[in-house]
């Protein structure tokens, strides 16, 4: 139950970012929307077509790669996801601020959201799954660090489509909130550490 609340947390935290920062100010973040529109341009199909098919195939992906926990899991967070976007999104509010403190803003909400998800053992259903594969394989491989690659990635396969504007904001949302996300998981990880240690130390005392 703890997990589930995480992963609704979570997801609210993101959506608020996405619904009035994010799109509002055209902000590319690299993710699947990202995607989808990259793939619109280069094959004509609908938008939403394309990102349910890339949503998708993370999906398999995630049963396949990382099991039935996370990809019940990711069913539940891509859910919420939805309709807290379209909850948050129909109500048609307009936050008019400077575009850096929208990139901090946007930024912190997201990588709260991916954290609270990362660390109930769920994926957001974009390229994060990528990311918890190759570090569920390798312990030494960064999942922050594997999210920024992907994302900058696509921005720049990205760069004819959506212009230099969209670019140069998306790059640097996504420098700051890999680098927050990053921090977010060293910490869990160091906190994780001292506790089975702890945990030891009390088992050596018996």
């Amino acid at each position: 139950m703890r997990d589930i609340i995480k992963i609704i947390v979570g997801n609210i935290s993101m959506t608020i970012a996405y619904a009035y920062l994010i799109v509002p100010n055209e902000i590319i973040n690299g993710g699947v929307t990202s995607s989808a529109l990259l793939l619109n341009a280069l094959s004509g199909y609908n938008i939403a077509m394309l990102a349910n098919f890339v949503t998708g195939l993370l999906l398999i992906i995630c049963l396949i790669f990382l099991g039935k926990e996370y990809f019940f899991k990711s069913i539940v967070s891509s859910i919420c996801y939805m309709l807290f976007f379209n909850l948050f999104y129909s109500l048609n509010i307009s936050i008019d601020i400077n575009i850096v403190i929208v990139i901090l803003i946007s930024s912190i909400l997201i990588a709260i959201g991916y954290y609270l998800c990362i660390t109930a053992n769920a994926s957001t259903v974009g390229f994060d799954v990528i990311a918890l594969i190759l570090n569920y394989k390798n312990k030494k491989i960064d999942i922050a660090v594997t999210i920024r690659i992907i994302n900058l990635i696509v921005l720049s396969l990205g760069l004819l489509v959506y212009g230099y504007n969209s670019i140069i904001k998306g790059v640097a949302f996504t420098l700051i909130f890999s680098f927050l996300l990053k921090k977010m998981l060293k910490r869990k990880q160091k906190s994780v550490m001292i506790e089975k240690t702890e945990e030891s130390r009390k088992i050596n005392l018996k």
